[in-house]
């Protein structure tokens, strides 16, 4: 089995890290605020292709159907996804009942030359609320609370209902840390 994904035949294409650490650098310098938003909804965007994607990649593996997974299962062919995808390497874990957590080291949107001081894998956060929401078969949200472009040593993304994420970052927004918030969830 080829631990790289054919591009093209999964509706793919490549882009180099450069590209797109410039392309943010870009948005952010000339959209101020709203290059956030412009990337996220790029990201959601190609949530459909990547599932498909996903869902291919998976059954060549011999599984049906990627929501079918156990846990274990999912978290395995989704890490190896990922990391054949050329994004970087990913844990799924859980803060909590409401809240996953998807880490990672060496994140491909991370540019941890950038010196940043906000959290800024923008792009990610829609891919994921997409992909993870197919898994799901709900809507989800998700929110970057670490970040490799901000000096942290990993990217951390929180996963959950919109309730849930909006319940988050509004402590985060009054100086809250995201663990407290996700533990005062109720």
């Amino acid at each position: 089995m080829p631990d790289r994904i054919d591009l093209a035949d999964h509706q793919m294409v490549a882009l180099t890290r450069a590209s797109l650490a410039a392309l943010r650098a870009a948005l952010m310098r000339d959209a101020g605020p709203s290059a956030a938003s412009y990337l996220q909804e790029a990201g959601y965007a190609g949530g459909d292709a990547l599932f498909g994607s996903f869902t291919a990649w998976v059954r060549d593996r011999g599984a049906d159907d990627p929501t079918e997974l156990d846990l274990p299962a999912f978290e395995a062919a989704a890490t190896e996804y990922f990391r054949a995808a050329g994004w970087g390497s990913l844990t799924i874990g859980s803060l909590g009942e409401a809240v996953a957590a998807l880490d990672s080291n060496d994140w491909g949107e991370a540019d941890p030359s950038a010196g940043l001081t906000q959290p800024s894998c923008h792009l990610t956060t829609g891919m994921f609320a997409s992909f993870f929401g197919r898994i799901a078969e709900a809507p989800l949200a998700v929110l970057e609370v670490e970040c490799r472009s901000i000096g942290d040593d990993r990217c951390r993304f929180l996963v959950g209902n919109a309730q849930v994420m909006e319940h988050v970052y509004l402590k985060l927004e009054g100086g809250m840390a995201y663990g407290e918030a996700v533990a005062r969830i109720g």
